[in-house]
Order: C-alpha cells, then sequence, then structure tokens
C-alpha cells in the first residue's frame, strides 16, 4: 500500500470528484514512470446505510434482506475514496478515458450488513501498458484489525506508448456453456449509478455516451461482474478475479455462461464482455 495515511471524516461525494477529475484531465501526462501519489486514505467506523444496499442487491440480483454485504460490494464503498485520489492534481493518468480493466477479490470471510468496518484505499503503482499506462488502487477493509476484504483494481488511461504496441497472446478459454439469457433494460446504468454513486455520464444516457464515443449507454463493469456473482453463488471465503473486456450496450441481450469456478458473459457474436473466475480461499 501507499506510505502514509490520511484519516477521513466521511466518504467523499463523488459529483465533484468528477467534475474536478474531468478538468484536470487535459493537463495530465501519463507514462508508467510519473510519480504518483503515495498517501493512503483510511474511513474509519463506516457504516453501511441499509437502503442503499438494498438497492444495490435488488439491481444486481442479490438476495435482499440478509446480514451479509454481497462479495462486490465493498468496491461501492471504496470508490468515492478511489475517485479522490485519481481525480487529485498528483495523480497523472486523466479521469476522462480511464478504462477499469481487472478486478481481483479476496474476501475472508462473510461481513454482516449491520457491522462497523475501516477502509483503506491507495495507488499500489503504475505500470507500463501496450496501450498506454495502467494504475493498481488497492482497497481494504478492516473489522476490529483484521482484514476482512481486499482488492486489486487496474485501470489504463491509452495514449502513445515509445515503443510499438507488442502483439499479446489472447488467453485461450474453451467457450463456457451457456446457462441463461438476460435482456438488459435501458435504465440499468441509471439503477445501477443511483444505487453505487457512480454517475459517469456514459452509464447514464444515450446522448451523454455519444459524447465519449459511445453510441448508446454502456452498463458499468462493476455490475456486469456482480450480477454475474450474483447468478454464479460465492464461498463465504472466496477469490474472484474477473477481466472487462468489452461493453455492454444498453438496452441488450447477453449470455450469462458458466461452468464449475469459471464464468463469462457474451454478446453478439459470441463477442466476449466480461470473464472471470470464482475459487474458495
Amino acid at each position: 500500500m501507499a506510505d502514509a495515511a490520511l484519516v477521513l471524516t466521511g466518504s467523499p461525494s463523488l459529483a465533484p470528484l468528477l467534475a474536478r477529475g474531468a478538468l484536470l484531465s487535459p493537463f495530465k501526462r501519463p507514462a508508467p514512470d510519473a510519480r504518483f501519489p503515495r498517501t493512503r486514505l483510511v474511513l474509519p467506523a463506516l457504516r453501511v446505510d441499509l437502503a442503499r444496499l438494498a438497492a444495490y442487491e435488488r439491481v444486481c440480483g442479490f438476495p435482499t434482506g440478509d446480514d451479509a454485504l454481497p462479495p462486490t460490494y465493498p468496491h461501492v464503498l471504496g470508490f468515492p475514496l478511489a475517485m479522490r485520489l485519481m481525480s487529485g492534481r498528483d495523480f497523472p493518468l486523466p479521469l476522462l478515458g480511464l478504462v477499469h480493466t481487472s478486478i481481483t477479490i479476496t474476501r475472508h470471510r462473510v461481513m454482516p450488513a449491520t457491522g462497523a468496518y475501516e477502509l483503506t484505499v491507495g495507488v499500489e503503482g503504475l505500470a507500463a501498458h501496450r496501450r498506454g499506462t495502467e494504475a493498481t488502487v488497492v482497497t481494504e477493509v478492516r473489522e476490529g484489525g483484521a482484514v476482512v476484504w481486499e482488492s486489486r483494481s487496474t485501470y489504463l488511461a491509452r495514449h502513445r506508448t515509445r515503443r510499438p504496441a507488442e502483439a499479446v497472446p489472447e488467453e485461450v478459454r474453451k467457450p463456457l456453456p451457456a446457462v441463461a439469457e438476460w435482456r438488459l433494460a435501458e435504465d440499468v446504468g441509471r439503477r445501477y449509478a443511483a444505487s453505487s454513486g457512480d454517475r459517469n455520464p456514459i452509464h447514464l444516457h444515450p446522448l451523454t455516451a455519444r459524447l465519449f464515443g459511445f453510441p448508446r449507454a454502456i452498463a458499468h463493469g462493476m455490475w456486469t461482474v456482480a450480477r454475474c456473482l450474483a447468478a454464479h453463488g460465492t464461498p463465504d471465503s472466496c477469490h474472484v478475479r474477473a477481466r472487462f473486456r468489452a461493453p455492454v450496450l444498453l438496452p441488450g441481450t447477453v449470455t450469462y455462461a458458466a461452468r464449475d469456478g469459471r464464468f463469462e458473459l457474451r454478446g453478439r457474436e459470441d463477442r466476449i464482455h466480461l470473464t472471470g473466475d470464482v475459487y474458495p480461499t
């Protein structure tokens, strides 16, 4: 994690952070050797808003009313802290156009929804990517001093690199058997935004999505992971890996496929939107 800790008194508001990040984006100079913020943001004695949690569970397909957080929900709790770091002047990657490319999650035990937690978020580092520079953001959740949940998310800023992009062989994965076909409504992005606070305009409306080059609004990547895990199920103690491969346009139809611990989301002509796996630890 990072070097120094900054303790917050409350979760930051996302809207001003999005605005600040957008304004500063044209002035950023991304590079894998750039300096990045070393400060860990800490939010102690965090309690979950149960009404927002229920809305999140409904839009993602998790059962409501259980006194246990879905495995992806701590990401929602940590996202405002990550945004505070990534929208700052000292973060070298532009927030506009930043793409969430992967997430790994380790849940050490079931987390009661009524518990009190300490949340810590920091930037672990930058790395060269064939399409630009990738940042890794680490989130940890503690209960009683012990880490009960942790994740690593990678975010890619596309830009010209000093050397030509090398062809990276795709991971060879046999197609998984189809389990269900999901017809996604046009308002999925807005419903998820209301429950998670992530109101990135590419997810909300076709008009705002077109400003960023998308023909229609696209689903949040973390919604696709959550929806797959809600269908797949997760052990109490588990490790999850997911890679975001292509955006899911809204409205649209996707195929959820799974076998054993692997899952994927496919679109038209078997285009892969998401691949992942989950297994007990």
